[in-house]
């Protein structure tokens, strides 16, 4: 089942504080945590799950923001954008040390949120720990092509969604676009089938047919041609019917 994106406000002054979370829940986002010293933005990270932080560089404690960006760097893999009231040349020199995924200066409307933080998820590396690259192809790669420890994201609309691998029944290609599907839900997600397999868990998804993969807990019924998943009829290669026959015989 897909989750919507958690995130985690640190910023020290309430109001501002409580007008980001409003604006955020508003879109869809899941708002974690709402914490004003640094501290307490170390807590929450250890204790949930985070996708993104945004973070006030000067908070009400000794440490900044830009140290909690410092600790985020060392200790997790997920994107942060630092949002401020100071644009200068130095404070801006001084973030970019701690390479943060955006950059919002104080006042910005929803429009700016919404847009700094899908930029932050769609560019971000999830594959090395504190690599941060910029995704030269903007829309055509997105969060699509992101996946963590145990799910992957895949976009709908206006967000990004989190969906475990364990939800994931099978994937149809069709055309440039790959069908995702899971219980409930179809996504479209723009990805060459092979590349999409090599994200996947290698013990439980396969490639069944040239335009299929399967997720291998959900087949509910096979025959000489097809399998069955969720009462749908999926053509499978004689290479995938023998894997699967030894599977079920050993």
């Amino acid at each position: 089942m897909e989750q919507p994106i958690k995130i985690l406000i640190v910023e020290d002054n309430v109001i501002i504080a409580d007008d980001m979370q409003s604006m955020l829940e508003e879109i869809g986002y899941e708002i974690v945590d709402n914490v004003i010293v640094y501290e307490q933005a170390v807590e929450v990270l250890k204790n949930n799950q985070v996708d993104l932080v945004l973070i006030d560089i000067i908070l009400a404690s000794d440490k900044t923001g830009i140290d909690l960006g410092k600790h985020i760097r060392d200790n997790y893999n997920i994107p942060f954008i630092f949002v401020t009231s100071n644009s200068d040349r130095a404070t801006v020199e001084n973030a970019k040390t701690v390479k943060p995924n955006g950059y919002l200066v104080k006042p910005f409307e929803q429009q700016d949120l919404y847009t700094s933080i899908e930029i932050a998820l769609s560019s971000f590396n999830y594959s090395e720990k504190g690599d941060n690259t910029n995704n030269e192809d903007g829309e055509e790669k997105l969060m699509s092509n992101s996946v963590l420890k145990d799910s992957i994201f895949v976009k709908k609309q206006h967000l990004y969604y989190r969906i475990q691998f364990g939800d994931i029944q099978f994937i149809k290609a069709d055309n440039v676009y790959l069908e995702v599907n899971t219980v409930d839900k179809k996504f479209l997600v723009r990805s060459p089938l092979k590349d999409y397999l090599e994200k996947l868990p290698q013990n439980k998804f396969y490639r069944a047919h040239k335009s299929y993969i399967v997720n291998v807990d959900h087949i509910d019924a096979i025959n000489s041609k097809d399998i069955m998943i969720n009462n749908t009829l999926i053509p499978i290669s004689k290479e995938f019917k023998e894997f699967i026959i030894s599977a079920m015989n050993s």
